[in-house]
């Protein structure tokens, strides 16, 4: 297996559950493991070396010596009072699955994991008033049944299309089958005029999940103050702009919006909240 896992802290035996998060579509993943971090005192306990995995991303000089390269950054955290392990990671450049049983052999050998976890965002063409109902994709019947009252899954069939590669959650849970870990991808959609902020909606209906399931205890004040924040901001802006008011209130109608008037809505959105504090 190539790849090396440096560990800051002795590894224990304790059954826990893994979340791995990487960027992606609205960033939901890597901010939604921010705000656990965040909240519950993270402590880092290791990183993988990634030499084997990354291209570098710039180089370090000091007094005309190239003292080294620069990589992206994977790196593991723990959290003293729960039973949960984080990867926080830029997405390999190559190796995946060198990379990934890599993570895996850490999680099953040295942690005990018991479930993962993975997060993706998913485009969405609907208003941002709509509730943010989102779904699972699983490696595990079991799973798939266990999360059954969470109301997360509904059926999908899909294939990959010829000459494109899989989702690197999808590969991931893949490999974690092969150990018999059981996994799951929670995918949330994230209006399309959205993408480039924050949207606090779709990280608590992540992270609502998240707690319940993993028994984390999170304290959601702070996100329901940039919920409101966000909501406020939306409706003085249609206030203010009756033409983008038109636009979600269609979007609000189950229309669909032109290729211009999509356009228009994404850079008055994105203009007006950089804007206005």
């Amino acid at each position: 297996m190539k790849g090396v896992v440096k560990l800051h802290k002795e590894p224990h035996r304790k059954a826990c559950e893994l979340l791995a998060a990487w960027p992606g579509i609205g960033n939901v993943a890597l901010i939604a493991a921010r705000y656990i971090k965040d909240k519950l005192k993270a402590e880092e306990i290791g990183e993988i070396e990634p030499f084997d995995f990354f291209d570098p991303v710039g180089i370090m000089v000091k007094g005309n010596i190239i003292e080294a390269p620069q990589f992206p950054e994977s790196k593991f955290y723990a959290f003293p009072a729960k039973n949960l392990l984080v990867l926080n990671s830029t997405p390999p450049d190559h190796e995946w699955y060198n990379f990934f049983n890599l993570v895996l052999h850490l999680a099953q050998n040295d942690y005990n994991v018991k479930e993962i976890y993975t997060i993706g965002g998913m485009i969405s063409l609907g208003a941002h008033t709509a509730p943010r109902q989102f779904s699972a994709t699983l490696n595990s019947p079991e799973l798939k049944k266990a999360l059954s009252s969470y109301e997360l899954t509904r059926e999908v069939n899909y294939e990959t299309p010829p000459g494109q590669k899989p989702t690197l959650n999808s590969f991931f849970l893949w490999a974690a089958k092969r150990r018999n870990i059981p996994g799951a991808n929670l995918w949330v959609p994230v209006p399309f005029y959205l993408l480039s902020v924050e949207d606090p909606n779709a990280q608590k209906r992540i992270l609502e999940f998240l707690n319940h399931r993993l028994d984390l205890n999170l304290d959601f004040t702070a996100l329901d103050a940039e919920i409101n924040q966000l909501d406020d901001k939306m409706e003085r802006m249609r206030n203010d702009f009756p033409e983008i008011d038109q636009y979600i209130r269609k979007l609000e109608s189950n229309l669909r919006l032109n290729e211009g008037e999509n356009e228009k809505l994404v850079k008055q959105v994105e203009k007006f909240l950089k804007e206005t504090t």
